[in-house]
């Protein structure tokens, strides 16, 4: 019967009770299993499956269609994603023991992948597969199967990439309002390949493809605008009801560094104001934040610091043609594939305001600041009149441009030719004065239907859900969501997105710089996969495309300490993301290397300029070997101390009096489980880095006390009373870690 239907295409039979389904009829279930049911039997058991990166993942669904697959070997499964979100889980047993602790209250009602949990077991079946073309960074280093099954894709180009290597089924999850007594849905946190991936199945379908379009409904997802809103229709199946209404997965946000901090702080000279920012995820994300809102709000203590660092002096001339050390009175446009909390705290301070509108004319006014978002000139009909972007006498089309934008204010009707207003009739002919100056009484205020920032997916903490979630309708509309397509390149409306993008800084991270410029981001010189290349490639192309644009990549000048500790600064290496002819700014915690367009001897001496002062001695000698660098060519005195000793005296003073702290933009973690976290953390690092230091303190640590404030951490862990032999070896490695972090004062 349910065949039945689906060459039909009128209903769906479940024993006694029909379902009238059919392709893009949007039938609400609430039933998961008959769900997928319909799939097995529509699709059959050969099934490519694909779903968003991160959140917008529809957990119920897949865990069903992945249970199908476990209890029948005849179902052939493939998943193709990106970025499968999953609870921490640890490696050894005492960060086992701590997360036992810490991961129930931060992910209380957050559903897992259980696909995932079965891969990490290496107990996924024979007959799933799963593909991913992008991952947590480092999340599949020495896993044969992921790096075996990565899918080496660009963001703009993987609907196609997916749907040519064979997915037939996709799903999202989407948000469900009742809007005007109407349901709608959002594709909330994944507008990203969701839009065009939506677009292009309908048009294979339509060529005869076989496809199933599925949304997973939860109330808790944010209710974004932008390109999100859609009717049922444009699925097959929405699953919706109280039992997909489950707890977001909220990623708990990393501690900011000194280093961290100092990229921020050098990045943060560079940024216009009144002009476009793209930043991503993580603790180099907030540090740029923390250093925007610190020259924003603290602007005297900005001054300051840039000037102690010498950033003033050695990138004046930098500064004044592509920065600003200045607060932000014009403020901040957002266009970045991720939209991540970092934005949030730039809006609530104040900073993320810089409206763009979605028209040409009206754009190129407000570039030339004949135009502002809160302010509409009395001769702004003329103006548009002028520009050809209106007519006279005005069409249906412009009376819906002019109120769409709150030119004209509300209330207002068009009737043959003429604006009406209660019983007052006004003529568009705009030829005669009159008629002009008469039409100016209707002017609006402020322009409407602006937006902020415009992102193509999100995740975040909690917080940053709720803060979306608790803003009104038309607050929330600021922050537009569209597919990456849109996001991430020109291509379609290159006017208007060149207009909007003015003055933009592409903030993106690599893992190592050559000293020729070329970046790499993605995978080793092996071949290991770290991560993929994700929209990277796009943010640097349009970095190029646009005439004002500058594209940064930050990378952290080392890695790793003692006997393990590299630079990431190299001569050369084995993989490439970026390559050197497409080089623009490189900033480390060091500095600025300003390196487009520059010849190679000084695009060599600007990089090492900006390395750990441990390695660019042998850099140096590289490049004169290799006839790069002159033979006499020596390291500016002023670039010479590059340590991080030094960076951790100039920033003491300001984090004494309360400034750059490790968590900026708060936290989810209580003080006892950050003090375990990182005490356990610095350990590890201290085992793998200085080994002998680290047995040292074991074998000190065996003939101490316990100390009384030592014993809360413990009974967490359940060690205070230990059992065995593996357990006192344990507790003293906790005792250890913790005095060695300072947690007994």
């Amino acid at each position: 019967m349910v065949s039945e239907y689906f060459e039909n295409k009128e209903i769906l039979l479940y024993g006694e009770e029909e379902y009238p389904v059919k392709e893009g009829a949007g039938v609400i279930y609430d039933d998961v299993k008959k769900c997928v049911d319909d799939v097995i039997q529509y699709i059959g058991k050969d099934i490519c499956f694909a779903m968003p990166l991160a959140l917008g993942k529809p957990v119920r669904f897949v865990n069903e269609l992945y249970r199908r697959a476990k209890e029948d070997p005849s179902i052939k499964l493939k998943i193709v994603t990106a970025l499968p979100l999953e609870k921490p889980f640890g490696k050894s047993e005492l960060e086992k023991r701590v997360l036992k602790t810490i991961v129930p209250k931060l992910f209380e009602g957050v559903p897992d992948l259980e696909y995932m949990l079965d891969y990490r077991a290496g107990q996924l079946p024979p007959n799933v597969e799963t593909y991913e073309f992008f991952s947590k960074a480092g999340g599949y280093i020495n896993d044969p199967p992921a790096q075996q099954n990565h899918i080496a894709s660009n963001y703009t180009h993987i609907v196609r990439d997916a749907l040519d290597f064979g997915v037939n089924v996709f799903a999202n999850l989407v948000s469900v309002r009742e809007i005007d007594g109407k349901t709608y849905y959002s594709m909330s946190c994944n507008t990203d390949i969701v839009v065009e991936g939506l677009k292009e199945i309908k048009k294979r379908r339509a060529q005869g493809g076989k496809y199933l379009l599925i949304g997973e409904a939860n109330k808790n997802a944010p209710f974004m605008y932008g390109d999100a809103v859609f009717e049922a229709e444009e699925y097959d199946i929405i699953l919706q009801g109280p039992d997909f209404d489950y707890e977001l997965f909220g990623a708990p946000k990393n501690p900011v560094s000194v280093a961290d901090y100092w990229i921020g702080i050098n990045t943060s000279v560079l940024i216009k104001d009144g002009g476009t920012l793209q930043v991503g995820i993580g603790a180099l994300g907030d540090a740029i934040v923390a250093g925007l809102v610190m020259r924003n709000d603290h602007n005297e203590i900005y001054q300051e610091i840039i000037e102690k660092a010498g950033l003033k002096k050695r990138y004046a001339r930098l500064i004044q043609e592509w920065g600003d050390t200045g607060v932000f009175t014009k403020g901040l446009y957002g266009s970045s594939e991720m939209f991540v909390d970092a934005f949030m705290q730039l809006y609530k301070n104040g900073i993320l305001k810089r409206q763009v509108f979605d028209s040409v004319p009206l754009m190129k006014l407000i570039n030339e600041g004949y135009l502002a978002a809160d302010n509409i000139p009395s001769d702004i009909l003329e103006k548009l009149l002028e520009m050809k972007a209106i007519h006279s006498p005005l069409t249906d089309d412009d009376f819906h441009f002019l109120t769409h934008f709150g030119i004209l204010r509300g209330g207002l009707a068009f009737d043959n030719g003429d604006i009406i207003d209660g019983d007052q009739r006004y003529s568009t002919d705009l030829t005669k004065e009159e008629n002009r100056l008469a039409i100016r009484n209707l002017l609006g205020e402020k322009l409407l239907n602006g937006h902020i920032i415009l992102g193509a997916f999100f995740v975040g903490p909690r917080s940053f859900y709720k803060a979306l979630n608790d803003m009104p309708e038309e607050e929330r509309k600021l922050f537009a969501m569209s597919g990456v397509e849109k996001v991430n390149q020109l291509y379609g409306d290159e006017e208007l997105r060149s207009l909007q993008r003015k003055d933009a800084r592409f903030v993106n991270t690599g893992m190592k710089a050559t000293v020729l410029g070329a970046i790499a981001s993605d995978q080793l010189e092996n071949g290991q996969v770290v991560s993929g290349v994700g929209g990277q490639y796009n943010f640097v192309a349009m970095g190029h495309a646009l005439p004002d644009a500058r594209v940064i990549m930050l990378i952290k000048s080392t890695r790793g300490a003692g006997k393990t500790l590299k630079s990431n600064i190299v001569f050369s290496y084995g993989s490439c993301t970026v390559p050197k002819h497409l080089r623009d700014i490189i900033v480390t915690e060091y500095g600025i290397a300003d390196v487009r367009g520059k010849p190679e001897k000084e695009v060599i001496a600007q990089i090492i300029n900006i390395a750990d002062s441990r390695f660019q001695k042998q850099l140096v000698e590289q490049a004169k070997k290799a006839g790069k660098l002159p033979m006499d060519y020596e390291i500016p005195p002023e670039y010479r101390n590059n340590t991080p000793q030094k960076l951790q005296e100039m920033l003491a003073p300001y984090q004494a009096k309360g400034y750059f702290p490790p968590f900026p933009f708060g936290t989810d973690f209580s003080t006892e489980d950050l003090q375990l976290v990182g005490s356990l953390k610095a350990l590890n690092a201290q085992m793998s880095s200085y080994p002998a230091r680290a047995i040292k303190g074991v074998l000190a640590e065996l003939f101490r006390s316990i100390p009384p404030a030592a014993y809360p951490y413990l009974e967490r862990m359940g060690l205070a009373k230990p059992s065995c032999l593996k357990e006192r070896l344990y507790r003293k490695l906790v005792v250890l870690a913790l005095r060695n972090f300072g947690c007994f004062g």
